[in-house]
């Protein structure tokens, strides 16, 4: 089943390096337009000419607006809920900020898409959500809070709501990839602690897992990959083998392992092969997934310290060479 096609898509943040490869995916499974709604004209504008597609349409709005956020919804079947500020260091200085955008922003989305009659609503979260303890995680933990929780303000309407969470993405804008790439000409790599690991994903597979979601949803789930972990040592060898590193300690809200599902969270996730769901603990209607899906062990954890698949610095050379310079 193809979920998108001729369906009508928007894409908050869709400038974004997420967005934009969601959007050259959903035109070529032939949905019937794609609305990017954002905040910066100059992105839109050179996005529009980079895929000269007329089923594409741009938004210029912020999901703090929700008289803009309803305007945009208009006649809209899936939402992708992907704007957030998402950098650490800049939600730990500016809290007020991202409060307003990943907290605020979630609940005017909710209810913009309950009005709208939108069908389906994926909010992409991050695996900094779970036992947060920076304030970035602490806003997306609350903003998977409330989209788990709109699924029971809908009434008899059919609009639903999920939740997909995952780790760093390979070479997304102001990550780590592009980061090592440029100080590297200076022959010295910053590290800040020789033990640090991350879960690690590709914007494809990061799309594509959105898009089969789109299929598995009933509504109140957070779904969540099997994805590999990778040091951050073997990280900069593969970048930058013939540099020095340099130990520069732990940034404030920065933790030495990422972890998507703890074990309180557990109790309620069933498995499957190539992913986990976390179920809503109070659930909306009967669980849809515990049938097919695996329970998990007392006292599991998905943790990038201990997961069972790793990235190889060859690994890690392989997936940097696949990407857009």
């Amino acid at each position: 089943m193809n979920i998108l096609k001729d369906k009508v898509v928007l894409v908050t943040g869709g400038t974004g390096s997420f967005g934009k490869k969601f959007t050259k995916k959903a035109l070529e499974l032939d949905a019937k337009k794609v609305i990017i709604f954002s905040r910066d004209e100059l992105k839109q504008y050179e996005m529009k000419q980079e895929f000269q597609d007329s089923r594409l349409r741009f938004f210029i709005g912020d999901v703090r607006d929700q008289e803009r956020l309803h305007r945009a919804f208009d006649g809209v079947d899936i939402v992708i809920h992907a704007a957030a500020m998402k950098h650490v260091d800049a939600c730990e200085y500016n809290p007020f900020e991202a409060i307003k955008t990943n907290i605020h922003g979630a609940q005017n989305i909710i209810e913009a898409a309950i009005d709208k009659g939108v069908e389906k609503v994926i909010a992409l979260s991050t695996d900094k959500a779970c036992a947060p303890v920076n304030l970035y995680g602490a806003t997306k933990l609350a903003s998977d809070k409330l989209f788990v929780a709109a699924n029971s303000y809908v009434g008899d309407k059919l609009t639903r709501f999920a939740v997909v969470r995952y780790g760093n993405v390979v070479g997304s804008r102001g990550s780590v990839v592009p980061f090592f790439k440029k100080v590297k000409e200076t022959g010295v790599i910053p590290i800040t602690d020789e033990r640090m690991t991350r879960f690690w994903i590709t914007l494809d597979q990061g799309v594509q897992f959105v898009i089969e979601n789109l299929e598995r949803m009933h509504g109140g789930e957070i779904f969540i990959p099997k994805i590999p972990s990778m040091n951050i040592m073997d990280l900069a060898k593969a970048i930058a083998p013939h540099c020095e590193t340099k130990i520069i300690g732990i940034r404030p809200g920065e933790k030495l392992h990422e972890a998507m599902i703890m074990e309180d969270d557990a109790r309620h996730t069933v498995e499957y092969d190539t992913y986990y769901v976390i179920e809503p603990e109070f659930s909306f209607w009967a669980k849809k997934h515990s049938e097919n899906g695996r329970e998990l062990f007392e006292g599991f954890e998905y943790t990038s310290d201990k997961n069972s698949d790793w990235l190889t610095i060859m690994d890690l050379q392989d997936l940097i060479k696949g990407l857009k310079e």
